[in-house]
């Protein structure tokens, strides 16, 4: 619940969103809102019988939300989904993601940009994609290029990928 929540910065969930999220009871969620509110990690609002909760502004929340980006965020999570998949010879995050990542000031991302270096599966990374989209409760957009585009590509998007961040998810070429 806490990784939903904290790497999501901005969201507001309500308690069935989240139980739904993780498997579990609404009462179980409500109990545990209770706990991360009285430890000042979690906050939340009322509107009418609905209970929203998002990440509250505290001291224990950025480094709380390292540790779980670490653990249990895009990056882990796209290594698991795509390890299988054929074809893949490098993966990066790019876009808003890896720029605020990087450090990079602006609103939270809403989705995901993946670049693949190689020749995959289609439908098996789609699948994939589809698999971490759920799990990290965001959009993940794939775009696939060539080895060759990598090394040599001159379009605007190669121009673009050059200058901006880009976070290896795996991979041993880590700049084109």
């Amino acid at each position: 619940m806490l990784t939903l929540v904290l790497l999501n910065p901005g969201k507001e969930w309500t308690l069935s969103e989240l139980a739904s999220r993780i498997h579990a009871t609404v009462s179980s969620v409500q109990r545990e809102v209770v706990r991360a509110e009285q430890t000042g990690v979690l906050a939340s609002r009322r509107i009418g019988n609905t209970r929203l909760v998002t990440a509250a502004r505290s001291p224990l929340t950025g480094p709380l939300t390292e540790l779980l980006l670490r653990s249990f965020g895009p990056l882990q999570v796209l290594a698991e989904e795509l390890a299988d998949v054929e074809g893949i010879e490098d993966a990066y995050i790019f876009g808003s993601w890896a720029a605020r990542y990087g450090g990079e000031p602006g609103r939270a991302p809403a989705d995901l940009d993946i670049l693949v270096i190689g020749e995959p599966d289609r439908y098996a990374l789609d699948e994939a994609a589809q698999r971490a989209g759920e799990r990290l409760a965001r959009e993940v957009n794939v775009t696939i290029r060539s080895r060759r585009w990598w090394r040599t590509g001159d379009d605007g998007f190669h121009t673009e990928i050059d200058q901006r961040p880009l976070i290896p998810i795996y991979g041993e070429e880590i700049a084109p």
